[in-house]
């Protein structure tokens, strides 16, 4: 009997070599490659009429002679979800939502499904769930979903089949990863089959105006799984953040073709389902009779969203031969930069102190905004002494220990005068030109000109 060849394929990069290596040779990567069978070259997956009208060369326009018109959208009945989405979902659009097991994924979109089939027709196609455990969560959380379409398939070409049948106007695929294409001899979830599962079903959103919405794997790092391109082939990417364990959810746009990216909904878990919370800087704000030392509140820019989130530093005196840097919430690397520029610009030395830094809620805050409120928590802690109440920053700090401006500074500071918030040390450059009313504007140019200027309030 013939012995049948093998190749080996790079699970981060799709790359194929004739024999397995320790490392990738095009990524670099390493106890990557997986043995997989060659795909049968005489059969030709693009050979039906329906990728031979795509395969068709398109005219050559002008810019100036195509009409740039708005997108038209239809919202999902959950404010959240459809601000994330930049205003709602797009016909034709294929959108690729991914978060950690048990997060809540399944349950947002079949809501979001259940909401849409009262207007329109909707499908769901599970691959990773039997009907009757859909119907059971259904009923759990209490939703509507009599005229939900179900089916339980993995097979790429039963589904393609079942959208021309009913062709339907939103359709989820959950999961990506369960799915597999007979024109593929490789097992479902490996880069071959989530690759080319992926672009089929995109180009049938192209081509008929379904709105796709595929759920997503992610590996023990927190990224997808599979190939990087399966992110360039959608609209728009969505991550779910937040632990498990808690009862709050955040979903972000990674990249969003139709919106703004970095956009952030909160929800909350409950046991209906998960529910948009209205006012999510009251769950990033801890509640202190009084003020406590190391506790500053700053107001965070996410999207089109001002948030405020409260960031605690603890400085210790430490016991070991390397002080201890810990940062959750916040990029730890940052964290030692601050401190660098906090000895040399305001003679304030940390290297025998352990510093352990927290945003409240279980936020991730990337922009550099965050950092004069990292370093007034670090003094506050280090000196023992609460900032003011009501008292409210946001500003980054340079290596030179100039307070550089942050972008839509007003709107932070109508955010935070809102929320009550009636102290305000801000850089020099985000000063309103017309004063907010309630609202004490401290503006700064170098860190030690605001430590002095805090010592003024405390």
């Amino acid at each position: 009997m013939a012995k049948v060849k093998t190749n080996y394929t790079c699970s981060d990069c799709g790359a194929i070599s004739s024999k397995w290596t320790g490392q990738c040779g095009a990524c670099q990567q390493w106890n990557t490659m997986v043995e997989t069978l060659p795909d049968n070259p005489g059969a030709n997956r693009y050979s039906n009429t329906q990728h031979q009208a795509l395969a068709q060369t398109a005219p050559v326009l002008s810019l100036a002679d195509i009409d740039a018109i708005d997108v038209p959208r239809f919202g999902t009945g959950i404010e959240e979800f459809d601000r994330v989405l930049g205003g709602g979902l797009v016909a034709g659009g294929v959108v690729l939502i991914g978060g950690d097991p048990g997060i809540g994924k399944s349950t947002l979109l079949l809501q979001a499904l259940a909401n849409l089939s009262h207007l329109k027709s909707v499908l769901y196609v599970s691959g990773e769930e039997s009907g009757a455990q859909i119907a059971l969560r259904a009923k759990r959380l209490a939703i509507d979903a009599r005229e939900l379409k179900l089916q339980a398939e993995i097979q790429l070409e039963k589904i393609l089949g079942t959208l021309a049948e009913l062709r339907p106007e939103v359709a989820v695929i959950d999961s990506i990863q369960t799915m597999y294409s007979d024109a593929l001899s490789s097992a479902p979830g490996s880069v071959a089959q989530v690759r080319e599962c992926a672009a089929q079903l995109t180009r049938v959103a192209k081509t008929t105006g379904i709105t796709i919405i595929l759920v997503g794997h992610v590996t023990k790092e927190g990224a997808l799984a599979g190939p990087r391109v399966l992110e360039h082939i959608v609209d728009t990417v969505l991550y779910f953040e937040g632990d498990s364990h808690s009862s709050f959810r955040l979903v972000r746009a990674i990249k969003n073709r139709f919106g703004a990216v970095n956009e952030l909904g909160v929800f909350a878990m409950t046991e209906k389902g998960l529910k948009g919370v209205s006012n999510p800087s009251a769950l990033f704000l801890s509640q202190h009779d009084n003020q406590v030392p190391g506790s500053c509140v700053m107001v965070t820019q996410e999207g089109t969203r001002p948030l405020l989130v409260e960031i605690q530093a603890l400085v210790d005196a430490s016991h070991l031969p390397n002080a201890r840097r810990l940062s959750v919430g916040l990029e730890q690397n940052r964290l030692a930069m601050l401190l660098a520029v906090l000895h040399r610009h305001a003679g304030i030395a940390a290297f025998d102190q352990d510093v352990f830094i927290n945003a409240v809620g279980g936020v991730k805050i990337t922009e550099p905004a965050a950092d004069l409120a990292v370093l007034l928590a670090i003094n506050s802690s280090m000196r023992n002494k609460a900032l003011p109440r009501g008292f409210v920053v946001f500003g980054e700090v340079g290596l030179a220990g100039e307070i550089r401006p942050a972008p839509r500074g007003q709107e932070r500071l109508r955010e935070a005068a809102k929320l009550g918030f009636s102290l305000a040390m801000i850089p020099k450059a985000n000063v309103p030109k017309q004063a907010i009313e309630g609202m004490t504007i401290i503006a700064v140019e170098r860190i030690d000109d605001a430590f002095a200027r805090m010592r003024e309030h405390q």
